[in-house]
């Protein structure tokens, strides 16, 4: 009986939130591997269990869409900073079509060039060097809302394929590196521009170098559908003013050459997600520090 008692006892001592056994083992974030409970880091690959970026990136995928999470953020973040802009515009009382009684389609929430520039557009290649947070908020940020909503329709087009191809991490740095590219061939020519069709098309030029070389069936009727829409978007360039072709053609070959740099399918092992997640927090702190450079010298006024 006595000791039936004390078991019973360890039984609702635990029950109540007691400790009724030692430490359980626990799940690598990075590799998924089981490891021991006392484990410092991994013996599978090596990353720290108690802090790593694998680990932030685990509790960052809970607050976000579990399909296409990268896609999302990406749509969220160039709407609320089209939000804003256009607010601003607003404020300013220079926003275009507003009070003639008739709305041009492309002028149709046209965000104030003052405003722009403040916030991040690219200017030319000395401006950018000085102030390189405009290569990256450039390619947030929208001219007006049939150029925000054509952007982002694309982006869900082919955003969510790229990033189930390579996984969220390599995803996010591969649109921003590609968006980046594209400002830096534009900002060569002096262009003042905004928009995130460079790094759209560097999507495609990833998809692009991914075909290449395969001569299935499915790949050649991708790799012509590629191609239809590079004649179609240089067509438009070339027939509509105020589109930036060079930093579509940036775009383009920067998104090519990353194609044909990196795997296209998921990180698979611990070493391969670990570099995945370097890359895409990389990428995720440039965005989030240049963001904070323009809000600082906005509200400072030194915009």
């Amino acid at each position: 009986m006595p000791r039936r008692r004390s078991r019973i006892g360890e039984e609702m001592s635990g029950f109540f939130g007691g400790e009724r056994s030692g430490p359980r083992p626990k799940l690598c974030p990075a590799c998924r591997t089981l490891v021991g409970a006392s484990a410092t880091r991994c013996h599978q690959c090596g990353a720290s269990l108690t802090f790593s970026l694998a680990a932030a990136s685990r509790s960052l995928e809970r607050l976000i869409p579990t399909t296409s999470p990268a896609t999302y953020a990406i749509l969220t973040l160039s709407c609320l900073l089209y939000g804003l802009s256009l607010l601003w515009t607003i404020r300013l009382g220079e926003l275009q079509g507003l009070g003639g009684g008739f709305f041009g389609l492309m002028g149709l929430g046209a965000i104030d060039g003052n405003v722009a520039q403040q916030l991040g557009a690219s200017s030319r290649l000395a401006t950018n060097l000085h102030e390189p947070w405009r290569f990256v908020m450039a390619i947030f940020l929208h001219g007006s809302l049939m150029h925000i909503i054509f952007n982002m329709w694309v982006l869900m087009d082919i955003g969510p394929t790229i990033e189930e191809m390579y996984g969220s991490a390599r995803y996010v740095f591969i649109y921003v590196v590609a968006g980046i590219g594209g400002y830096a061939l534009s900002s060569f020519f002096g262009r003042f521009s905004v928009g995130g069709s460079g790094a759209l098309v560097g999507l495609i030029g990833v998809l692009l170098a991914v075909t290449m070389g395969r001569q299935t069936a499915a790949m050649q009727m991708l790799r012509g559908q590629l191609i239809r829409w590079l004649i179609y978007i240089a067509v438009w360039g070339l027939l509509f003013s105020g589109i930036d072709n060079w930093a579509h053609l940036g775009g383009l070959a920067t998104g090519f050459a990353l194609g044909k740099m990196m795997i296209d399918r998921p990180p698979a092992t611990g070493e391969e997600r670990s570099r995945a997640y370097v890359l895409g927090w990389a990428a995720g702190c440039a965005v989030a520090a240049s963001l904070v450079v323009v809000a600082v010298r906005v509200l400072r006024g030194g915009g």
